[in-house]
């Protein structure tokens, strides 16, 4: 009896995997049309797999976009580094141009000092009490400057030593001299006769130096140049002051007044020449005064 339903189960498996294969090979096979069935399975997988698609498909180009602006992003940042350091490095260059200029016009000034021992120094310091009247360079009595000693840059000159420290020494601008500081002057003419002129003073409206003491019949022209004489043993000869802006009668009407435009800026002011006197041209200054 067992051995009777085990027959029988196992023909019925041997049926139902004929009927099985039978099936596959129908449904595999080339058929212009199909069951009923088949369609409603095959209208059914497609909704699936269409409803399941397109939120996948949505989620997986939001990614790469995302990825694409990250990218972009991080490319943004790293052209923006390089471009600050171009910038940076275009500034750097210009501002060592400046200097090298600046400082080989103070040697080619210095080279036309031929009685003097030019000392080169650096400003270090900007009084802001003060600003526009002095200024500190690096460069002091252990270095031979004294008080009252000339102070020019290439463009011409900008003041005096007006006190020392061992290393340091405090420069007084032409802008902020008075009539207690005077330098003796040329306005230089084409014909050889020079005007004689006192640098008495600035005009701080005009940003402008005064120099007074011309006589009434002297003729004065607009950009014509105006130079130290070197008289006084203070400021060297043949020193760039500046050029004439305007001519005018003083309030006495007994002399002119010229308004110099100033030939060096005194605003700008970095790399500077102290006219020290060399040891030999003090004995001979010495022996001239005996």
């Amino acid at each position: 009896m067992p051995s009777f339903f085990r027959r029988k189960i196992l023909i019925l498996v041997l049926v139902a995997f004929i009927i099985f294969v039978t099936l596959i090979g129908f449904s595999i096979r080339e058929r212009e049309n199909i069951s009923a069935p088949e369609r409603f399975i095959l209208d059914t997988t497609g909704v699936l797999q269409s409803i399941i698609h397109t939120p996948v498909e949505w989620v997986d180009n939001s990614i790469e976009t995302f990825q694409d602006v990250l990218r972009v992003y991080e490319q943004n940042e790293v052209l923006k580094e390089r471009l600050a350091e171009y910038e940076g490095l275009i500034v750097e260059n210009q501002e060592l141009e400046e200097e090298i200029e600046e400082l080989r016009g103070t040697m080619e000034r210095a080279e036309g000092l031929e009685k003097y021992s030019p000392v080169q120094a650096s400003v270090i310091a900007r009084s802001p009490e003060r600003w526009f009247e002095q200024v500190t360079i690096n460069r002091g009595s252990k270095h031979g400057i004294e008080k009252d000693m000339a102070v020019i840059t290439k463009e011409g000159l900008i003041g005096k030593i007006q006190s020392t420290a061992a290393f340091h020494s405090t420069v007084k601008l032409l802008s902020g001299f008075d009539t207690s500081n005077k330098i003796s002057s040329w306005v230089v003419k084409k014909n050889g006769d020079n005007v004689f002129g006192l640098v008495e003073g600035y005009d701080e409206e005009s940003g402008r130096l005064l120099l007074g003491g011309i006589n009434l019949d002297v003729k004065l022209k607009k950009g014509e140049k105006v130079i130290s004489t070197g008289l006084g043993g203070v400021f060297p000869s043949r020193l760039q002051i500046g050029t004439v802006d305007e001519v005018k009668n003083d309030e006495y009407g007994l002399t002119k007044t010229a308004y110099i435009e100033p030939a060096a800026d005194l605003y700008e002011v970095n790399q500077v020449i102290i006219t020290r006197r060399s040891d030999q041209n003090d004995k001979e200054s010495q022996e001239e005064n005996s």
